[in-house]
């Protein structure tokens, strides 16, 4: 598929840009293609800078749960706009948002407004730290917390060894300090404290895994975390910057019945602008600066535009609560996905949840953690892509990214997808 003014604007960016990219993913290398530039979107659809249409099944990776351009945020936005872009000082809207978000979560007691889920996840870590006075982290394989340099860890050799940095520039000594489990695994969080549950400030954890493809927790895992940390000592962190707003209006904390000591949100509060949040105990974020020794700040925290674009987009989630459409059309895909799986006999399965699923490239049909997503056939999934691309259907380009639905999808874009995806796994080799 030939892309004339795209491939023109790549080519310009690489000598610019490092990759010609400013996120990684979106060089399309993982799909062997090469990247697609947006010109616009309006509902389940974006438009690139050739004029060709795409439906969407990535919507910035999560973020526009009401689709692209939707009328009250862009209103919202607009009004935000007129008023001043920053002010660099307090504003009404972070106290409606600490509010709404207390109201819809009560167990975020107190909140703090910052810029991306990388920085939630940098405060919520430092936080910990300070509040129990330790600095051992436990993080899971697979899942992905931003790219602070303590959360780029992997897995070391061994459960009890330090992990080991999966990017340049991050420091042994930072990497020391990070333990990595596997996920949905109790037994090894229970071995990893019963030696060192002294030292660990804080487990932090997706609890839906999204960074893998969709993982979810298995029975008791969740709610064994709980038991270890409180018996240990440590805070519990749920990473709900993809979750949080996307299966209820609130958290998966709350679905699932298992309150965290922290919790980072970003994506839809933010209704497609850049945010983050953390939030808990006011015992914990007490800790924080100005009322305690934990620093932190930013320029743009609780920036107004940003504020207006989340507040809308959640008022409009809680008055319509369009959460059993989204899981009608996530069970409609997976369903329609596996029987089709069943009846041809290919190695795919597809997990979802409300609102968001992933279609891996594997004959496995229960994927619990790391191990069993990396029997997927990356190749394949590339190959699936690219037929899909060229039918007009936009997916996140990695085999391990989720795909989402929002409430601009209509029963007919979920037989289109559908109608689309038989076609493409026909034609690729599985």
């Amino acid at each position: 598929m030939t892309a004339t003014i795209s491939v023109e604007l790549f080519q310009r960016a690489k000598k610019l840009i490092p990759g010609g990219v400013n996120s990684p993913v979106r060089a399309f290398n993982s799909v062997k293609s090469s990247p697609i530039y947006i010109q616009s979107g309006k509902g389940a659809f974006m438009y690139d800078v050739d004029g060709r249409e795409y439906l969407d099944f990535c919507y910035s990776w999560g973020p526009l749960i009401l689709g692209h351009a939707h009328p009250a945020v862009i209103e919202a936005v607009n009004i935000a706009v007129a008023e001043g872009l920053s002010f660099g000082a307090c504003n009404p809207r972070e106290v409606e948002m600490a509010e709404l978000l207390n109201r819809q979560i009560p167990y975020l007691e107190m909140v703090r407004m910052v810029n991306s889920g990388t920085e939630a996840v940098m405060t919520a870590l430092r936080l910990a730290r300070g509040a129990t006075g330790r600095r051992g982290i436990i993080k899971f394989d697979g899942c992905y917390h931003g790219h602070s340099d303590c959360m780029l860890v992997s897995a070391g050799s061994g459960l009890l060894t330090g992990g080991i940095s999966s990017s340049a520039g991050v420091s042994d000594s930072t990497a020391s300090e990070v333990i990595v489990a596997p996920y949905n695994n109790i037994k090894a969080l229970e071995e990893i404290f019963s030696i060192c549950g002294k030292d660990i400030a804080a487990v932090i954890v997706e609890p839906i895994a999204g960074n893998m493809g969709l993982v979810p927790p298995v029975h008791g895992f969740l709610e064994g975390l709980r038991e270890l940390t409180e018996k240990h000592g440590s805070l519990l962190i749920f990473d709900e910057v993809i979750t949080g707003f996307r299966t209820c209006p609130g958290t998966f904390g709350q679905v699932c019945g298992v309150t965290p000591d922290l919790t980072c949100l970003g994506k839809i509060i933010g209704g497609g602008m850049p945010i983050g949040a953390v939030g808990g105990k006011t015992d914990i974020m007490s800790q924080l600066a100005p009322l305690g020794p934990v620093y932190q700040a930013g320029t743009l925290s609780g920036n107004p535009v940003a504020l207006a674009a989340g507040l809308t987009t959640l008022d409009l989630l809680i008055e319509e609560n369009p959460y059993p459409q989204l899981k009608k059309m996530t069970e409609t895909i997976a369903s329609e996905l596996n029987s089709f799986a069943q009846a041809s006999g290919l190695n795919i399965h597809c997990n979802h949840h409300t609102g968001m699923f992933t279609l891996f490239f594997t004959g496995k049909t229960h994927l619990h953690n790391l191990d069993d997503v990396k029997t997927c056939d990356t190749a394949a999934f590339a190959r699936f892509h690219r037929s899909m691309l060229e039918q007009g259907i936009y997916l996140p380009p990695s085999q391990f990214e989720l795909s989402f639905v929002s409430t601009a999808n209509s029963d007919r874009d979920i037989e289109r997808y559908l109608d689309a995806a038989k076609k493409s796994l026909a034609e690729v080799a599985i």
